[in-house]
């Protein structure tokens, strides 16, 4: 089980021991993509949905979601977020999230941008199912991440 940082010598699950890390800036950045119907993407576009501003309360969502992710991911370790940021660009088969999550700490923030980015999605989707059941979320993916040992990295 040897490159897998969260399991130990047994192979049991364990949080990871960032005692010893130095304090670095640390950045990351995810995005997803949620598909929807027209009728219902102009609605949310237009503010038009009974639920209120879909996009508003999906940034806020997301927002708060990134400073729980310790809370919903097992093993990661809780961080002082310095900056959390959610795009939501509307496009014409839907609506794609962007999420940056900044830090200054001993480990990086990926799954604090990838938890906001997801559940601003989820939260897109809950306010409009009265409008479209069939969204489709994907594409859920980190695009970059600096800082720390392993220094800088971009998707392809």
């Amino acid at each position: 089980m040897s490159g897998l940082t969260h399991i130990d010598a047994d192979g049991a699950a364990h949080m990871v021991d960032v005692a010893g890390k130095a304090v670095t800036t640390r950045e990351a950045t995810a995005t997803g993509h949620i598909a929807i119907a027209a009728d219902a993407l102009a609605a949310i576009r237009d503010g038009a949905t009974r639920k209120g501003d879909v996009l508003a309360v999906a940034r806020i969502a997301g927002i708060m979601a990134a400073k729980r992710t310790a809370d919903l991911i097992p093993l990661c370790h809780p961080l002082p977020l310095t900056r959390v940021t959610l795009d939501l660009a509307i496009a014409a088969d839907g609506i794609t999230a962007t999420a940056t999550a900044a830090t200054e700490g001993k480990t990086g923030v990926e799954m604090e941008a990838l938890t906001a980015a997801s559940v601003a999605l989820l939260t897109i989707y809950d306010m409009a199912k009265a409008l479209d059941r069939g969204m489709t979320i994907s594409g859920l993916r980190l695009l970059a991440k600096s800082g720390g040992a392993s220094g800088d990295w971009q998707a392809a």
